[in-house]
């Protein structure tokens, strides 16, 4: 039962925090819940507890492999949150601070969700926690993006809400005994009907997909992660993320258990690509450095997708790839809040010179935009490597070379629009919007860990997390 204190815990903190009375102290909630989180998620990490067949909450070995990097980016973005908070004491913060440690308690009933319909309640109710956060600024734009990200979040709920309906029919029509939990399906395998459970996984990937930022249905990420305080863009590409990629998993193993792996394998490789090529175009030409991170982030969701089509070696790489992104654009999203705040505008035909004006922000920026486009000793190299080198094995010529294609492209789209905003003569409009901000260590510090703890990972991954992964693979693809 100590893994159910991974979801009190943090709603606990909700409610404490939607209950403090002082706006200036309120913010300090975050990192000492974030905290208590991390130490209770590496003590789980660390002794395993034994998950019962049937339970429907469990850390399991996916949960295991998945959860700890969200608990540790939560922690380092909350610290950023406290400093961040301080300086936005305009803005009432007893919904934001309340609403993210309401997220962090539901992204880890989304990742030890072991039914069906659980976690189709847990992952919604995360998009629905988000909403309000988005709308944080009170812009004009903020409340575009809100509601443009209420509308595709909402067809992605139906769509998987559908598919699960499906799934749920799947194993009815088969003889099932209407248990959801994925090891029931899993054990019902070949006896699920073939057109149902075809069904339910294109409304489950089309769905879930949705949720993570899959090409086409990224539409939502430029104005979200655009508009969307740095630090909530950090946690939904991070974290938020990886829930519904975590999902995509458990229902890939139930159509793979269905035999029906193959094609699933096809539709993920295809959207991967897909997903890819359609960001590495946009990076090409957008101006707007906020939501080149959006872009990004579609990049790396399809290299997650990629990964997953890939077999066993393949899942096991996309589940390095998930640590390895994770803290890396964390590191960037917080650096680019940084220098957002700093110039006044996200867009490059406005800011230049921040090399000038914000010296250590912009070294971040760099410096993480080089790690994400997977420069070594960064983790998303090894992590990239490992996906390219399982595209190899399983003879995806072709799609090896799509995907370093579209690798070199979003380099260079990238580098156009970071070296464009650090470089160059600052205006007076940008120098007097600077001198508001300052660069102190609550600001600067949790990037640097982030891309500290990315370098750590790419050199030094300890063997219990490859043996974290690697037992998330033999629960997914199970030896008969």
């Amino acid at each position: 039962m100590s893994n159910l204190l991974l979801i009190i815990v943090p709603l606990a903190g909700a409610a404490l925090a939607a209950a403090w009375p002082d706006n200036r102290t309120r913010p300090w909630l975050l990192p000492v819940f974030g905290l208590a989180h991390v130490v209770l998620t590496f003590w789980l990490f660390i002794n395993p507890p034994v998950v019962a067949p049937g339970d429907w909450f469990g850390f399991d070995p996916l949960a295991r492999a998945m959860l700890p990097v969200v608990s540790l980016l939560f922690l380092v973005c909350a610290a950023y949150g406290a400093s961040y908070l301080r300086i936005r004491l305009e803005r009432p913060n007893r919904a934001f601070v309340a609403l993210l440690l309401a997220i962090l308690g539901l992204l880890s009933a989304g990742h030890q969700a072991r039914h069906l319909g659980l976690l189709w309640i847990t992952t919604e109710a995360v998009t629905l926690a988000t909403v309000p956060l988005l709308h944080f600024n009170g812009t004009p734009r903020a409340f575009e993006a809100t509601w443009k990200y209420l509308l595709v979040g909402g067809t992605g709920i139906a769509l998987s809400l559908l598919g699960s309906f499906c799934l749920g029919y799947a194993s009815l029509h088969g003889g099932g005994g209407g248990n959801l939990t994925f090891a029931a399906l899993t054990a019902q395998g070949a006896g699920l009907s073939r057109p149902w459970v075809l069904t339910a996984w294109v409304l489950l990937l089309v769905g879930y997909g949705t949720k993570m930022g899959l090409a086409p249905m990224h539409t939502w990420k430029p104005d979200a992660y655009g508009e969307a305080p740095s630090i909530v863009g950090a946690i939904l590409a991070g974290g938020v993320t990886t829930v519904a990629f975590t999902a995509i998993l458990r229902v890939r193993a139930v159509v793979g258990a269905a035999g029906e792996g193959p094609i699933a394998d096809r539709t993920l490789l295809f959207i991967g690509l897909f997903s890819m090529l359609v960001a590495a175009l946009f990076l090409l030409g957008t101006r707007d450095f906020k939501r080149m991170l959006a872009y990004s982030s579609v990049e790396h969701m399809g290299i997650l997708s990629i990964g997953a089509a890939l077999g066993p070696a393949g899942v096991a790489a996309a589940l390095f790839h998930v640590w390895s992104n994770s803290l890396t654009k964390g590191a960037l999203f917080l650096s680019a809040g940084n220098i957002r705040r700093a110039a006044g505008s996200p867009a490059m035909d406005d800011v230049r010179g921040m090399s000038m004006l914000t010296p250590r922000s912009a070294a971040i920026f760099v410096t993480g935009m080089f790690a994400v486009t997977a420069l070594p000793p960064f983790g998303p190299f090894f992590s990239e490597l490992q996906v390219l080198r399982a595209a190899l094995a399983s003879g995806q010529g072709v799609a090896t070379a799509v995907f370093l294609g579209c690798l070199l492209l979003a380099f260079f789209g990238m580098t156009r629009v970071v070296f464009g905003i650090v470089d160059g003569r600052p205006s007076p409009t940008t120098r007097a919007n600077a001198k508001r901000f300052v660069e102190t260590a609550g600001v600067i510090a949790p990037p640097l860990v982030l891309l500290g703890l990315s370098v750590w990972l790419g050199l030094f991954t300890p063997s219990i997390l490859r043996e974290a992964w690697l037992a998330a693979v033999a629960q997914l693809f199970p030896t008969p």
